[in-house]
């Protein structure tokens, strides 16, 4: 049995999955703006992904027989001013939401919710991933960002990453 606690975090987490991806979208058009589709892709894959998220989330708390209460999605507010801004921005938002993650996890350990801590445990591995992504990118844009040949070819790179909608079976 799910205690309100943890139905309140899961529910606030439905609001800031969907933040992460209005995030994103911002992160994407920084981008398009600078001519760098590649990047502009790369994130709007981003925000689809945590948008996804976003559902996974919801679609628990139905299945737990949770009602669901959206809240307001507020804007990004990240002041982007340089490439390496945004993706700096980007890692510093993905330890913000393992956070969030990690305190949901403990709240279910604690009410001993074990159905919420394996729904979790998919998440735990996946912000894992997305924080190796955006140190990968940093490290990326630290060493080719400044020679515009190198930066085209990292921006082919990222142009190529698809959408691939996670496997987390609920």
């Amino acid at each position: 049995m799910m205690n309100e606690r943890v139905h309140e975090l899961l529910n606030d987490q439905i609001n800031k999955e969907f933040y992460s991806a209005y995030l994103y979208l911002d992160f994407s058009n920084y981008f398009k703006e600078r001519g760098l589709d590649g990047f502009a892709n790369w994130y709007m894959i981003q925000a689809q992904e945590e948008r996804d998220h976003a559902m996974l989330f919801y679609q628990f708390l139905q299945n737990e027989s949770k009602k669901v209460t959206l809240g307001a999605i507020d804007k990004p507010d990240k002041e982007l001013t340089s490439d390496m801004d945004v993706l700096l921005a980007g890692l510093e938002h993905e330890k913000y939401v393992t956070s969030l993650i990690h305190n949901i996890y403990a709240e279910a350990y604690e009410a001993k919710d074990f159905r919420t801590m394996q729904f979790l445990d998919w998440f735990v591995k996946e912000q894992g991933e997305e924080e190796t992504n955006a140190n990968d990118m940093i490290t990326k844009m630290e060493l080719f960002g400044s020679d515009p040949k190198s930066l085209y070819m990292l921006n082919q790179e990222l142009a190529a990453r698809v959408y691939s909608a996670p496997s987390l079976v609920l």
